[in-house]
């Protein structure tokens, strides 16, 4: 199989020979071997495992997103991906992401809500004259 993982604005991973995929949704995990027949899904946050004969067993943790298997093509189109080997500095690598995202976050629900009282208190003065 031809597995291509996408990101809103970039390929993150594009691989051929690929024996297996294991994917996991809202009702649980499946796996896609190359003549299964084609399917969407929607893809829960977790670990997407692929496997092929040169590389091995390779994880990616991804958000939310759809896979969409086409005869031999499988796309992943995902928010956000970090692949690994080791599941334990894939572990460590998504909280890291993760505390990265939420700090950011933060500080931009900040920014917003600045700009939005500022936005409110002078509206309220435009009102009144």
């Amino acid at each position: 199989m031809k597995l291509k993982v996408l990101l809103p604005f970039q390929i993150f991973a594009e691989k051929t020979d690929v024996s297996r995929i294991v994917a996991e949704t809202q009702e649980g995990s499946f796996g896609l071997l190359p003549h299964r027949l084609d399917c969407v899904a929607a893809l829960s946050p977790g670990i997407l495992i692929y496997e092929t004969a040169s590389e091995g067993e390779l994880y990616l943790a991804i958000d939310e997103g759809v896979l969409v298997k086409t005869g031999l093509d499988v796309l992943v189109s995902v928010r956000n991906a970090i692949g690994g080997k080791d599941l334990g500095q894939l572990r460590e690598a998504v909280e890291r992401e993760f505390l990265t995202l939420d700090n950011h976050e933060q500080s931009v629900r900040s920014v917003m809500a600045k700009m939005e009282s500022g936005f409110i208190s002078r509206l309220a003065e435009f009102h009144h004259e």
